[in-house]
């Protein structure tokens, strides 16, 4: 299977930083690179790095802020939005139409609405009170119908999905490109002769929007002083939109590029996930994996699917209690007092399973079945 003209659909704008965004770019780039024909649709701003290039990208006009899912949402929606959908769709010519987040009330809804072709849907949602899934599985039921295959990024979204839209869509994890964790430069990161791979002092590491109080960065700071009873000369790197530290040794990067996040990781010694709900899938702690940083994080299900996926061998990092800053400091210390060089290396192969070369075949295959009519085959690729 190959040359398929593919529509991919993301709700949110491409001009701020986020998980689904960081998916349909992706996969636009592993389309291309095997011979498809990605056509990618967003609201607002178009990606302006030329991470997405092999993809032609169009937008669906502006975007605004809607609070949702404890962030804010660049979205548009409407009668406006709902008619430059169907032109794309129209012009495209599409043999397939990928949506993400496809109840969400944004582009992607719109484009299901108005799909005559097969459409694969992805979900990411993992919060289990989701309004927007509850009011879907109520008056969207046609709708939903439309979907040949759904996708769940992780068995806490499935679970999601299952329980408001009555679907079982087959688990496909997020993907990722490992090979941009061990460049060059990242390489210049690895530990040498002295004990730290930053220098002549340990570094943590905190990714992410400080601003919003789910991704924990309160935790995170609450637990310095007990970090640094042990080690007075940490250094604290944060980067990401609104993160912000105003303790002594601490350095606030604000948003970085993917080639700045993968030099700062190769130079971290802990990496730190302190986040307290809602996340489906933990990407950035993959990417700290691949680096071959020591992983602390805390014990949502999305997090221990990737640090301890058996529950029963060893665990790829440490993981503690969420909200807990007691237990954070506790695991951080661990962390840097014990180096296990076994463990980074194991979580290090664990997460070249998820590097695009694995993911992305799986989801050719949806694509294949779903253009087959044959959805109840997916359970082949679980």
């Amino acid at each position: 299977m190959s040359g398929l003209r593919i529509g991919l659909v993301c709700p949110y704008s491409f001009d701020s930083h986020g998980g689904v965004q960081n998916q349909v770019l992706g996969f636009a780039r592993y389309l291309a690179a095997n011979d498809h024909h990605p056509h990618v649709l967003a609201p607002g701003a178009l990606p302006v790095d030329g991470v997405a290039r092999p993809a032609e990208i169009s937008s669906a006009g502006g975007a605004i802020p809607v609070p949702y899912n404890g962030s804010v949402a660049r979205i548009n929606f409407g009668p406006v939005s709902a008619a430059r959908v169907r032109r794309w769709l129209r012009s495209n010519n599409l043999d397939l139409l990928h949506v993400h987040e496809p109840i969400t009330p944004s582009i992607s809804l719109l484009a299901l609405w108005a799909a005559d072709v097969p459409v694969v849907a992805t979900f990411h949602t993992a919060t289990p009170r989701s309004r927007s899934m509850r009011l879907a599985g109520d008056r969207l039921r046609r709708t939903v119908a439309k979907i040949d295959i759904g996708i769940a990024v992780s068995e806490s979204a499935r679970e999601v999905v299952r329980k408001h839209l009555g679907r079982d869509p087959v688990v496909i994890p997020n993907g990722f490109r490992s090979a941009e964790f061990l460049s060059p430069g990242a390489r210049a990161g690895r530990r040498g002769a002295g004990r730290w791979r930053a220098g002549d002092r340990p570094r943590l590491t905190f990714l992410g929007r400080g601003r919003e109080p789910r991704k924990g960065l309160a935790v995170l700071i609450e637990a310095l002083p007990a970090i640094r009873a042990s080690y007075r000369d940490l250094e604290v790197v944060m980067a990401g939109d609104g993160s912000r530290l105003s303790v002594p040794g601490g350095r606030a990067l604000g948003p970085i590029d993917d080639r700045a996040k993968a030099e700062l990781l190769a130079a971290t010694d802990v990496f730190v996930a302190p986040q307290l709900g809602r996340e489906s899938f933990g990407l950035v702690v993959l990417e700290a994996m691949a680096s071959g940083a020591s992983v602390v994080a805390s014990d949502l299900p999305a997090f221990v699917d990737l640090l301890h996926p058996d529950r029963t061998g060893p665990r790829l990092g440490e993981i503690f209690a969420r909200g807990d800053p007691r237990a954070l400091a506790a695991a951080v210390v661990r962390a840097l007092r014990a180096p296990d060089p076994l463990r980074t290396e194991r979580a290090r192969a664990a997460a070249q399973r998820y590097d695009w070369s694995q993911v992305g075949p799986a989801i050719l295959d949806a694509y294949e079945l779903a253009r087959a009519g044959e959805p109840l085959a997916l359970k082949a690729i679980r």
